[in-house]
């Protein structure tokens, strides 16, 4: 089996998705089954991996940062959320109450914490909040969990 995270960024330029999805079909496609997701579902990157994911036939764990996390989403993210949490193998559900940088810094660390493999949808610059992806690179990187950069050369965020 191997465990696969998700971490990336939520707003991903228009020009950059259909590389981005190519790239996480190609590496999830070439993983040896089962191969087992673990996201936050949020919007952007990690609703991309866990469609995708699921797509290929791969099992899906979702680990919710907060209380009051569905209040991050607009509708149609919020729509995606929810239908991808019903399809979640499994649901880990963080112990704060808000959705807050703490909160997403704790679930980037649980989705490194249960990966062989981290998925990195990133342009390579700092977070720009604690929880951001940078800081779930760094932390996977300190674990010596492999980390796959996904991001097309030359697009800006």
């Amino acid at each position: 089996m191997t465990r696969v995270g998700i971490t990336g960024h939520q707003q991903i330029p228009a020009d950059a998705i259909p590389y981005i999805r190519q790239q996480i079909r190609i590496t999830l496609a070439e993983l040896r089954p089962p191969v087992e997701g673990f996201s936050s579902l949020a919007d952007g990157a990690d609703q991309l991996f866990a469609r995708i994911l699921l797509e290929l036939g791969g099992r899906l764990h979702a680990v919710i940062p907060s209380e009051n996390y569905e209040s991050t989403f607009d509708d149609s993210s919020l729509a995606q959320y929810r239908k991808l949490r019903e399809e979640a193998s499994g649901i880990e559900q963080l112990p704060f109450e808000e959705p807050d940088e703490a909160a997403y810094d704790a679930a980037g660390r649980r989705v490194v914490e249960n990966s062989d493999i981290l998925l990195a949808v990133w342009d390579g610059k700092p977070a720009r909040g604690r929880g951001g992806t940078a800081d779930a690179v760094a932390y996977a990187r300190a674990q010596h969990i492999r980390v796959l950069v996904i991001w097309p050369a030359g697009v800006d965020r």
